[in-house]
Parts: structure tokens; C-alpha cells; sequence
């Protein structure tokens, strides 16, 4: 007879052995499982999920078009600047449901990465950036002394032109060089016995000559070379032959006011202008200075010899 106490027990067929184990108590087993490491790795996970959910983005929040009253008005003032008159109620729900259907598209095409590779887009993003890199270093308002600096550094591009009054005699030089001197000598000729100058020369749809006007109109009519010795020449008196793209001249210059820089005050505007143009030039260029040093370009086949990369 066996022992109920043994820790195993005989049979006639066999041995079976019986583990003398101490049962735990309840407590025991939950204090055992929270010490489990993966418990806390699922009790951190669904806390983990817990809280994204509750503070993290809304899923559908990409599905998801507004359209404000602004955006409304807007479509309402494009409308009424193109045909003259606001939109209906019924034009005013199709201004609406173009713009959801241009914003349902651009959202659609951009989730399809449509916009890689794309040379039209690249140069809307790019012109966007420049223009604001261009304003970003360009809010501040210059001052008189910033412009009376860029105004003394300038001098040629702000300076009053030469300003000249004359009358010209016509001669063609489509003739002979003997020719040409005999018709000149002529005219001083005549012009010495006080001859009206208009009845000299020859007949020209040039002017026949110009008061207080700026060098750069003569320039225009008889060309650079005739401007060029209109401004040397002397006052007072008949001089030539000066040369042009016709022909040659008699010319007399009976008032002339030197090229001078005019004060601030009187060209502000414009020295402002192009004070604020070369500043927004030149935060753009510095902007792409700092973002191209940003990256490691790397041109795949060989560049021409006579071929030189921007700095």
C-alpha cells in the first residue's frame, strides 16, 4: 500500500511519478505576470496608440477642402473684374465647384507624385522662391544717406544728359569728296553774307536742328558719331563738316548745358526704385548662394573646355 503522502506511487503495470509542486497563490501569479516584459511592452504600445489618437493628425484630414468666405469672395471679384458684373447664384456655385475641382485634382496629382520631373511646376516653385527670397532681405525702407551713396556711386545712370541747342545745314556725301567741300564752301560763303541757313543745303527729313534737347534724341536722329561731336563742338558759330550716317553737316551749337548729377530731392523716386531693384537682385543671388552650397552637385559627363560653372 502506497503512502497518500509519497511522492510517487507504483503500480503493478508501471511507475508514475508525481511532482510535489507548492501551488501559488493567486496573488502570487498576478505579481509574477506584471514582472512579464511583455506585458509592459503591450501596455506601453496601447498607451503609445491611446494618445496618438488623441492628439495626433486626423487621418482624414488630407480629404478634407475648405472653402472660406474669402476664397468665395475672391472667386466673386475675378468674376465681376472679367465680365463687369457679380456673379449669379447659379455662376457663383460653378466659381465654387471649379476651385473644389482644381483642389480635389492638385491634392489627387500630388499624392501621385505628379509634380516630380515636371519642368513647368519646377519653375513656378522656383519663381515663388526667388520672389521671396528677394523680399526677405528687402522690407526695410532705404534711408537718404543709403541713397545719396548709391546715388554718388551711380553718376552715369542718374546724371542729366547734355543738353543742346543748334541748327544744321544738309549736305548728302553720296557724291563725289571735291564736291562735298565745294557745297561747304558755299554755304559758309553765303551764311557769311547772312543768307537764311533753311535755304542752304540740301532738302532732308532730318530736323533741321533742335532746341534744349537732350543729347541722347540727337543721337537718335542723326546717330552716336554726329552726337558724340555735337556735345565738343564750340558756340556761337557755324562749324563742320560734321559727319552722320547720311551725309555730312554745317552746324552751329548756340547753347549747350553740360552733363551734371542732379540732387537727391530731385531724382528720389527713381534712385529709390533702383535702389530696391539691385537690393531684391541681389537677395536672390545670395539666397541661391546659401542654398546651392547646401548640396553636392555631381555632372555626370564632361563639360566642354570653353564651359565655366557659376561660383
Amino acid at each position: 500500500m502506497t503512502h497518500p503522502h509519497a511522492p510517487w506511487e507504483s503500480a503493478d503495470r508501471g511507475t508514475r511519478v508525481i511532482e510535489d509542486r507548492p501551488r501559488l497563490h493567486p496573488r502570487g501569479r498576478v505579481q509574477r505576470w506584471l514582472r512579464e516584459p511583455l506585458l509592459h511592452f503591450v501596455l506601453i504600445g496601447v498607451c503609445l496608440f491611446a494618445l496618438y489618437g488623441r492628439i495626433g493628425p486626423d487621418n482624414r484630414s488630407g480629404e478634407r477642402i475648405v472653402v472660406t468666405s474669402a476664397v468665395v469672395s475672391d472667386l466673386a471679384r475675378q468674376h465681376q473684374a472679367r465680365w463687369m458684373r457679380p456673379p449669379d447664384a447659379e455662376e457663383l456655385a460653378g466659381l465654387v465647384e471649379g476651385y473644389v475641382r482644381d483642389e480635389v485634382l492638385y491634392r489627387e496629382g500630388m499624392g501621385l507624385v505628379l509634380d516630380r520631373e515636371d519642368a513647368v511646376i519646377k519653375r513656378r516653385v522656383r519663381q515663388k522662391l526667388e520672389l521671396i527670397s528677394e523680399e526677405e532681405l528687402s522690407l526695410a525702407a532705404p534711408t537718404d544717406a543709403e541713397l545719396a551713396a548709391y546715388l554718388a556711386e551711380n553718376k552715369a545712370r542718374f546724371a542729366r544728359p547734355v543738353v543742346v541747342s543748334f541748327e544744321q545745314i544738309f549736305f548728302s556725301g553720296a557724291v563725289a569728296a571735291e564736291q562735298v567741300e565745294r557745297n561747304l564752301a558755299a554755304a559758309r560763303a553765303a551764311l557769311a553774307r547772312g543768307v537764311d541757313p533753311t535755304r542752304l543745303g540740301q532738302a532732308t527729313l532730318l530736323p533741321a536742328g533742335g532746341e534744349s534737347v537732350s543729347i541722347e534724341l540727337v543721337a537718335r536722329d542723326f546717330g552716336t558719331a554726329f552726337a558724340e561731336q555735337l556735345a565738343a563742338l564750340p558756340e556761337g558759330k557755324w562749324t563742320g563738316p560734321v559727319a552722320s550716317a547720311l551725309g555730312v553737316h554745317l552746324v552751329k551749337v548756340s547753347a549747350r548745358t553740360e552733363a551734371a548729377l542732379p540732387p537727391l530731392d530731385a531724382v528720389r523716386q527713381q534712385v529709390t526704385r533702383e535702389w530696391e531693384n539691385e537690393r531684391r537682385e541681389h537677395s536672390r543671388i545670395e539666397s541661391y548662394r546659401q542654398m546651392r552650397a547646401r548640396y553636392d552637385v555631381v555632372i555626370e559627363f564632361a563639360l566642354p573646355k570653353a564651359a565655366v560653372l557659376p561660383p
